[in-house]
C-alpha cells in the first residue's frame, strides 16, 4: 500500500496584531483543519510574532519551550494534528528567525534557524542557523527551509541529498516577488523529486503588503494546491510514492555526483 501523507497550508491574515491574536485565530481554524483528515498543518515565517513589527520582534522572541509554543502543543494535542509555525526564538543572547513543528502529543518533532538573512529589517535581529536537520514524522521525512534559505538552490538540493521527501517553507513573501513564489520554489520541488509547501500570509502588516500565492507542489512539477491573495487554508494527500519515481525518472540527485567531479 503507497504511503500518503494529508497537508495543509495555513495562509493566516497578516493583520492580527498581538501573539494572543494570532492564537486565537489559530484556535479557530484548527477544528476545520482537523475535520479535513490534515496531519500537519504549516503556518508562514514568524507566525507566532508577526513579520513586519520592528523592534516587536526582540521582546515577542522567547524560547522554543516557552509560552507560546506550550499554547501550540495544546491546541496540537486536543486536535490530533501537528502543527509547524515560525517564531522568533531567543538563546543566551541572541535571536533567531526560526520555525519548529509540535506533533500532535505535544511533543517538539523538529526545528529550523533561518540559515540565511536577507537584506533588510531582519538583519538587525536575527543571527544566522547553522544547520539543516531533518525530523521524521508520520514515517515521512521532512525538512524545513525559511523564506530566503529556498531562494538558494544549493539548499533544497542538501536537504533532498540526506533525504528529505517533503520541504516545508514558511515565508513572508511581498507582493513584488511574485516569480518567487509562482516559479523559483516550485522549481525546488521538480528539481529535487520532492514534495514541497510554502505558507505566506496574506494582506497588509504596518505597511508590507504580502502577496499570498501558498502553494503545495509534487515531485513531478504539478501543484495539488494554491492559495490566492486572500486567507485561506488549502490542502492536499501526497502521494508519498511519487519521491522515488521522480528521482528515478530524472536522476538529479544521483547524476550530480558524476558532474561534480567535472566542475569541481
Amino acid at each position: 500500500m503507497s504511503r500518503t501523507f494529508r497537508l495543509a497550508v495555513g495562509q493566516s491574515p497578516a493583520k492580527l496584531t498581538t501573539v494572543r491574536d494570532r492564537l486565537d485565530w489559530l484556535t479557530g481554524v484548527m477544528p476545520a483543519v482537523a475535520a479535513e483528515g490534515a496531519h500537519l498543518l504549516l503556518l508562514p515565517e514568524l507566525f507566532a510574532s508577526g513579520y513586519n513589527i520592528g523592534e516587536q520582534v526582540v521582546a515577542r522572541a522567547e524560547p522554543a519551550d516557552g509560552p507560546i509554543a506550550h499554547a501550540i502543543a495544546t491546541l496540537a494535542r486536543t486536535h490530533g494534528v501537528a502543527i509547524h509555525y515560525g517564531f522568533p526564538e531567543v538563546d543566551g543572547e541572541v535571536i533567531f528567525n526560526a520555525a519548529q513543528c509540535i506533533g500532535p502529543d505535544g511533543t517538539c518533532l523538529g526545528g529550523h534557524r533561518k540559515l540565511v538573512i536577507p537584506p533588510g529589517f531582519e538583519g538587525d535581529h536575527f543571527t544566522p542557523g547553522r544547520e539543516c536537520a531533518l525530523f521524521s514524522y508520520r514515517d515521512v521525512r521532512i525538512a524545513t527551509l525559511i523564506c530566503y534559505d529556498a531562494e538558494f538552490p544549493e539548499t533544497a538540493r542538501h536537504v533532498a541529498t540526506v533525504g528529505a521527501e517533503l520541504i516545508l517553507v514558511p515565508t513572508a513573501l511581498g507582493v513584488q516577488w511574485d516569480w518567487v513564489a509562482q516559479r523559483m520554489i516550485p522549481t525546488r520541488a521538480f528539481e529535487n523529486g520532492v514534495f514541497l509547501a510554502y505558507a505566506n500570509s496574506a494582506g497588509s502588516e504596518h505597511g508590507m503588503k504580502f502577496l499570498g500565492q501558498s502553494f503545495i507542489a509534487t515531485p513531478d512539477g504539478q501543484e495539488l494546491a494554491r492559495a490566492g491573495a486572500h486567507p485561506e487554508i488549502i490542502y492536499g494527500t501526497l502521494q508519498l510514492d511519487k519521491v522515488s519515481a521522480a528521482q528515478t525518472r530524472l536522476p538529479y540527485l544521483a547524476d550530480r555526483e558524476a558532474l561534480n567531479e567535472v566542475i569541481r
